[in-house]
């Protein structure tokens, strides 16, 4: 099956994908060679009335509720859209820290929508790929060729504005997802240009078994590491060595650059006054997760030129801070232990934010593939039998933003509990946004608008 890439973006009404939602969708299919394929897409999901958005992120984006209710597709609209036509068989999902951000946000739509959250970046020859820690390895370790920036303070910063402005390309409207991602691919072209052999090696690292061929505990071996909770002050790069299991499979690595004997003394010292802090070694201990297309590479590559002077190592450090770690394998079980009782996800606090409490079973994916297949004329008499209270529980909310005309009465007062109890958990920290900014002389317009936005959806 021939593969492509399609680089994505999105713009949302704030930061977390379980509350909030997205507004703008954008991306460009290329071939292999990074050449488009195609014209570039650029779609406004409607903005439900059950959402106040983050005004901080709304300035960001100049995309206003209004304009999305104007332009926009419902999101059953828009996830039958990006399932037929963006996101077919042999696609590669491609983003700029999109497996942590964009992705969760694609995902968490889909659930909603009653599509399989996962599939759309496993089956049929599909996955993903995330360019952000591609950026931060090369800068680490294969910088030559390219520009790099840093803050007025003198800090190295992987922004993608700042990237593209240090190296010539056209970025014209940073936070427009249509023209992030023109400039993703031109950053893209330059990495693959300039230092190819790298690329294509992380490339291949976006599959998880090839990870995990590198990165186990069978063979445990130190190992590059390029992520964003390591310091930027050490290009975000250091050796790392895994040291126990995690949850779903995972695997938990030590940050080799500090000496566990003095990190130990420390915390014994910190447990006196501030015990709490004492038990944290994160992020000096993180969970590498297979699947989230990590930036590891063997040892070997620090050999070439500079490279470990520019992650502020050597070889002698990183071999005595192994000699000491392997001496206690009491806290390899310390950190499986904490890792196992830690709650990856706050408790969910609705059916649409609960994703991750579980799989679906087979007569379920089923009836879920009956509701996406209703049209207005049979959804407003179908009353799907879901073994998963989940997804029963998100029914009415599907019809009264997809199909509101469908609503029974009954529904329709479920509806507006449901909404009303959204806006009021937000009411308070969105009227004292706009305060700020009116402070701070933000944008009068988009700020009308979201003042308008938030009295239509009180009650009459």
């Amino acid at each position: 099956m021939e593969q492509t890439f399609f680089f994505y973006d999105l713009e949302t009404s704030g930061l977390d994908p379980r509350a909030d939602r997205l507004m703008q969708f954008a991306g460009q299919r290329t071939d292999m060679d990074l050449n488009p394929i195609g014209d570039p897409v650029n779609v406004l999901v409607k903005l439900g009335e059950d959402t106040l958005p983050s005004p901080y992120a709304i300035m960001v984006t100049k995309i206003t509720p209004q304009s999305t209710l104007q332009d926009g597709f419902t999101e059953a609209e828009f996830c039958e859209y990006v399932m037929k036509e963006i996101f077919t068989p042999g696609t590669i999902a491609t983003g700029y820290n999109s497996v942590r951000f964009d992705d969760e946000f694609m995902r968490h739509t889909f659930w909603r929508n009653y599509y399989d959250a996962y599939e759309w970046q496993w089956k049929d020859d599909r996955s993903r790929w995330d360019l952000l820690d591609v950026v931060r390895m090369t800068r680490a370790l294969r910088p030559d060729g390219i520009k790099w920036p840093v803050t007025p303070e003198g800090k190295a910063t992987n922004r993608l504005e700042l990237m593209t402005k240090e190296n010539g390309i056209t970025h014209e409207h940073a936070h427009d997802a249509l023209s992030d991602v023109e400039a993703l691919i031109s950053v893209t072209k330059l990495i693959k240009e300039k230092q190819s052999k790298l690329y294509d090696y992380l490339f291949k690292m976006r599959d998880k078994r090839a990870v995990q061929k590198l990165v186990n505990l069978e063979n445990p071996q130190p190992f590059v590491y390029s992520c964003g909770r390591y310091s930027s002050e050490h290009n975000k790069t250091s050796v790392a060595f895994p040291i126990a299991p995690a949850k779903n499979g995972n695997v938990l690595v030590f940050d080799l650059r500090y000496n566990l004997d003095d990190l130990l003394k420390e915390k014994a010292e910190l447990a006196k006054t501030e015990p709490e802090r004492a038990e944290s070694f994160y992020p000096i201990v993180k969970e590498l997760k297979y699947n989230h297309c990590p930036a590891v590479a063997p040892l070997g590559v620090l050999k070439q030129g500079d490279a470990w002077s520019r992650i502020n190592l050597d070889e002698a450090t990183v071999q005595k801070n192994l000699e000491v770690l392997l001496k206690h394998p009491e806290f390899a079980e310390r950190m499986r232990t904490q890792n196992e009782n830690r709650e990856e996800f706050p408790p969910a606090i609705d059916a649409e934010s609960a994703l991750y409490d579980g799989f679906l079973d087979n007569i379920d994916k089923k009836t879920c593939d009956a509701v996406r297949n209703a049209g207005l004329q049979e959804i407003a008499a179908f009353h799907p039998d879901f073994h998963d209270e989940r997804l029963a529980k998100m029914y009415v909310n599907y019809k009264a933003r997809n199909f509101d005309s469908t609503l029974s009465d009954s529904e329709r007062a479920s509806w507006e509990k449901y909404r009303m109890d959204r806006i009021k958990a937000r009411q308070n920290s969105f009227i004292k946004a706009l305060q700020d900014l009116n402070a701070q002389g933000a944008d009068p317009f988009i700020l009308q608008e979201l003042q308008l936005w938030y009295q239509s959806l009180l009650p009459y």
